[in-house]
C-alpha cells in the first residue's frame, strides 16, 4: 500500500497490518526514529512511492485530457463505464503514438 505523508499516523499504519498489507509505503517525512529512517530508504519503499506517484500523474492525464472529473453518467455504474472509456481513449492514445514513433 503506498500513499503520502498525509495519510502517516500509527493508526493507520496498524489498521494496514492488521488487514494483511505486506509492505506499507506511507512515509513519515518527521519522524525521528532510526528504525523508520532505514526503512523509508529501503528500495521496496522507494518503488512504492515511485508507483504512487506515477497513478497519481495518469489520474491527471485523464481528467484534464479524457474529463473525468465529472462523470456524464449517474450512479456508481455510470461512474464506472465513464472511467471505464477514459481509460480505453487513453490507451488508444497512447499505442497510436507508439505505433506512429515505429513508422
Amino acid at each position: 500500500m503506498a500513499t503520502d505523508a498525509g495519510f502517516h499516523s500509527a493508526k493507520n499504519d496498524a489498521a494496514a497490518q492488521e488487514k494483511g498489507v505486506e509492505r506499507v509505503c506511507i512515509p513519515n517525512r518527521s519522524t525521528k526514529n532510526a528504525e523508520r529512517k532505514r526503512e523509508q530508504k529501503k528500495r521496496w519503499f522507494r518503488n512504492g512511492q515511485k508507483w504512487r506517484t506515477g497513478c497519481e500523474g495518469r489520474i491527471s492525464v485523464l481528467k484534464r485530457r479524457h474529463g473525468l472529473n465529472r462523470s456524464r453518467y449517474k450512479g456508481d455504474d455510470g461512474v464506472k463505464r465513464w472511467v471505464g472509456l477514459g481509460v480505453i481513449a487513453d490507451n488508444l492514445i497512447n499505442i497510436g503514438r507508439a505505433m506512429a514513433l515505429r513508422n
